[in-house]
């Protein structure tokens, strides 16, 4: 059994991922850490093998240094921080504590992952596009992560991503749509989410590939399927 504390575990994806947790027969919700519940993520970082974390910007890069530290896998959904300086960190590891794997997601949905790879390989021959996203009125960052990560993998493949517009609004939870223009032609590539469970396969596919993982700090969830 893979025991897994969530961090953010009263947040609309925290309380999915505690359902998710405790549905897998194959894990076990050791922990939820919210400041709601009265619980720090220190408070269940004992009992865990790998630590998810749905919490907020500022609250993330402390969580996986705590992780890092502790000796626990971190899955990490947060987006809208800069998780680059954790790279050496994770790499360096910490004294006296078993060697940990982080995993960052920009998106877990396994639809959003081939969206991007679909657009990635449509930016070979059609290069020039432009990206929507689309997201809860409650949203912090934008543009998303998910729309950041695509066009790094865009700008990689060799297209041009001209612009990236960001749209929040009360009924939306999470979508994005990749729109390519060639001479005479355009090209839409969309995914949406409509439900919060959507992201559910991709998290406990990364709580079981975490420690396993050849990095010690990975993103997205294309290095996994």
């Amino acid at each position: 059994m893979i025991r897994v504390a969530v961090s953010g575990a009263a947040g609309k994806m925290g309380t999915a991922t505690c359902e998710a947790v405790e549905a897998a027969e194959d894990m076990e919700l050791s922990g939820r850490a919210d400041p709601s519940l009265g619980t720090a993520l220190t408070d269940v970082l004992g009992d865990a093998d790998v630590v998810v974390d749905f919490t907020t910007p500022d609250a993330a890069p402390g969580n996986v240094r705590a992780c890092l530290e502790a000796g626990v896998h971190a899955v990490i959904g947060t987006s809208g921080w800069d998780f680059e300086p954790l790279r050496e960190a994770a790499g360096a590891g910490s004294p006296g504590a078993d060697p940990a794997n982080v995993f960052v997601a920009p998106n877990f949905a396994i639809g959003a992952v081939l969206m991007i790879e679909l657009s990635r390989r449509a930016a070979e021959h059609m290069p020039d596009c432009e990206i929507i996203e689309l997201h809860r009125a409650e949203k912090l960052d934008a543009p998303s992560g998910t729309a950041k990560h695509t066009a790094e993998l865009i700008t990689q493949a060799g297209g041009h991503v001209n612009g990236v517009h960001s749209v929040r609004l009360p009924g939306l939870v999470a979508h994005q749509e990749v729109i390519f223009g060639g001479e005479g032609q355009t090209l839409t590539i969309r995914h949406d989410s409509l439900d919060r469970r959507s992201f559910m396969p991709g998290v406990l596919l990364a709580v079981r590939k975490v420690a396993e993982l050849p990095d010690r700090f990975t993103v997205g969830l294309e290095n996994l399927i």
